[in-house]
């Protein structure tokens, strides 16, 4: 692995970070390396969940008989047995009233934020309104909106009650939302009217009103956020509009209610390759407690921080933010907009300004701002760890964002897992040492490993990264679908999660994700992951990002095709063809005649989702079928389809 062989140590924690850690404190607490306790949350679940529902003073209404009880088999395993809770009450029950529990800023600077007995309140009223408008327990109620104070108040009063909540990507199309809200079975919605994105008005009610053809959806609560009138032709006169606001003169006093621990909390949609979208069920004991693990041991948050993420409550990291900050009585910073709009260092000037702790991000986040950033002008004090995920580092991209926001004192919280395991299986904690790319650690709790395809444990090879215990993140099925579940993660090994991602495992003990195993190119019977390529691509200074995918060829199996966006447009075809010669000859010469490329296509953009995953399998299918097959609904750009089909012609 030419892109991770003798990695330098590029990060070493200080005394003052290592004395400061909340894993230093349990490792205090029982005389134990880090090592020892990695091993012990594994081995001693129970011991492991007791002292970290202790640690954060998690709340119970009855605390679990068993912390968990194995079945047959690994899916089988249950959690917190007998257990009673509400996550809304642990997400809200800070004594520090005052606190500020989230604010958020959009586009032109407006500022929005309540401090948590404001937060408990408006919670409660929302809770009684939606109520008195007939939600009840195990409803299925859509999220259509952007990450906002409202979707933080909307989560928490749908949990409260006991309703299911269905978070839908602010930036879909009528299509996407429909077939959720037709497999889901949702009769409410919460919706924006409008939305802003680099001061251009989204007209979110157009495409939701687009969106309700054969749906059981029987009311809709619209939030005129910006005030701006639009008339729209209801033609569904069996659909109420409910005005949002209106839930402001609700009591702010409720009986909140108790619920067992597999108490159905959300239902969150993730693309599959073929087939619909799987509709990945978490409880209140599950997503929320594995969210708030994960940031009290992988990114140290303590009482008070103030964490962001680039992210939207249609990908898991927007309910993770809301659910783990609070959780561990932290403050969730929102800003709602394109996060290089105003300018393109608007997030390091917000964090600057409001003092942020924790700014998640993703490479290609980095990748699209580095050309043209002067944050290393940018002086964050309060900064304290980057978090990183959605997608593959490439080397220069983390070694940019190591010297220009980290200044090379602060970690890259390097954080990989996913939906179907409510937070990460891999991550990095501040008190090890860490190499460019990697994971110094799994998740405390997680027995992960890399075997090879016969399921041998393997180190120094390429293989595919597994779960070997049970977690109560994991999830437990797909909506109505519990077959394709059982297939997509358990079929692959024996009593094994499969996950689907390409993984390396050095010498030292650090992990690291070279992408999605379907993506995994096998050149003349020798594998390789698009990684290695990509690295090399965007090396070149007039490369802005590049993704490559592996095409059938008779003699050698795959045969590797680059897409190429650039960061100026060029447009002499003698430069672009001097730049393909340059960008052929790199690859051959640092990976070897054998994997050189087939062909390499300029485009303006590539397909991503809205964690800025790059979907490489809708560039596989255009070149092999000149169509995209399975599904695009998660795709933020799908525009620039038609453009690439286009350009391989």
């Amino acid at each position: 692995m030419q892109i991770i062989e003798n990695l330098p140590i590029v990060y070493k924690p200080t005394n003052d970070i290592i004395s400061n850690s909340n894993i230093t404190k349990i490792l205090n607490k029982f005389n134990l390396s880090y090592e020892e306790f990695l091993e012990k949350s594994i081995k001693d679940p129970e011991w492991f969940w007791t002292e970290f529902f202790n640690d954060i003073n998690f709340k119970w209404l009855k605390f679990p008989e068993k912390i968990l009880e194995k079945g047959d088999k690994l899916y089988d395993t249950k959690w917190f047995i007998n257990g009673k809770l509400n996550i809304s009450i642990n997400c809200l029950d800070n004594l520090n009233k005052e606190a500020i529990s989230v604010i958020e800023v959009d586009e032109n600077l407006n500022e929005y934020k309540l401090n948590y007995k404001e937060l408990e309140e408006n919670v409660n009223k929302l809770a009684n309104f939606l109520a008195n408008n007939g939600v009840k327990e195990d409803d299925k109620v859509a999220l259509f909106m952007p990450l906002s104070l409202e979707s933080v108040l909307s989560i928490l009063a749908l949990s409260r009650i006991g309703a299911s909540i269905i978070p839908l990507f602010s930036g879909f199309g009528s299509d996407a939302v429909n077939l959720r809200l037709k497999i889901s079975n949702s009769k409410y919605i919460i919706s924006y009217k409008h939305n802003l994105r680099r001061n251009k008005l989204i007209n979110m009610e157009e495409i939701l009103f687009q969106s309700l053809n054969d749906t059981s959806v029987q009311k809709i609560f619209l939030i005129d956020k910006y005030k701006l009138n639009s008339k729209i032709n209801n033609k569904f006169k069996n659909v109420e509009i409910i005005n949002f606001e209106d839930y402001k003169n609700s009591s702010p006093y409720i009986n909140i209610p108790e619920f067992d621990s597999y108490k159905e909390l959300m239902i969150i949609y993730t693309s599959g390759t073929t087939g619909n979208p799987k509709g990945i069920v978490h409880y209140h004991a599950g997503f929320p407690i594995k969210s708030a693990q994960d940031m009290y041991h992988i990114f140290d948050i303590k009482e008070n921080d103030i964490i962001t993420w680039i992210t939207d409550i249609g990908w898991m990291m927007g309910p993770w933010l809301i659910f783990g900050a609070l959780i561990n009585k932290a403050t969730i910073f929102i800003y709602n907009g394109s996060p290089d709009y105003p300018n393109i260092d608007i997030i390091w000037e917000l964090t600057k300004k409001y003092n942020i702790n924790i700014v998640g991000l993703s490479p290609s986040y980095i990748r699209a701002i580095s050309n043209k950033s002067k944050v290393k002008e940018i002086d964050m004090p309060s900064l304290k760890a980057i978090g990183s995920t959605g997608e593959v580092w490439d080397y220069n991209s983390w070694i940019w964002t190591s010297e220009n926001v980290c200044k090379n004192k602060l970690p890259i919280i390097n954080y990989s897992g996913g939906t179907e395991i409510s937070g990460g299986i891999l991550g990095n904690v501040n008190i090890k040492d860490i190499k460019p790319l990697s994971f110094n650690t799994t998740v405390p709790g997680i027995d992960a490993d890399v075997f090879d395809e016969n399921g041998n444990s393997i180190t120094n090879e390429e293989g595919y990264l597994v779960i070997k215990n049970h977690n109560p993140g994991l999830a437990k099925t797909f909506l109505n679908e519990h077959q394709r579940y059982l297939e997509t993660y358990w079929s692959k090994y024996e009593n094994v999660w499969y996950h689907g991602d390409l993984a390396y495992k050095d010498n030292d003990g650090f992990f690291f994700i070279l992408g999605r195993a379907d993506d995994t190119l096998k050149i003349a019977g020798k594998r390789i992951g698009p990684a290695e390529y990509e690295t090399i691509l965007n090396e070149h200074p007039e490369v802005k990002e590049s993704a490559v995918v592996g095409i059938p060829d008779e003699l050698k199996g795959n045969v590797p095709v680059a897409f190429v966006v650039l960061k100026n447009n060029i447009q002499d075809q003698n430069k672009i063809n001097e730049l393909k010669r340059e960008l052929f000859s790199s690859i051959t010469t640092k990976l070897g005649k054998p994997f050189s490329l087939k062909e390499i296509y300029i485009v303006k953009d590539i397909p991503k989702t809205r964690n800025a995953k790059l979907m490489r399998r809708i560039l596989r299918d255009i070149l092999i079928y000149k169509e995209v097959k399975g599904d695009t609904t998660n795709l933020v750009n799908p525009e620039i389809i038609p453009d690439i089909i286009n350009s391989i012609k």
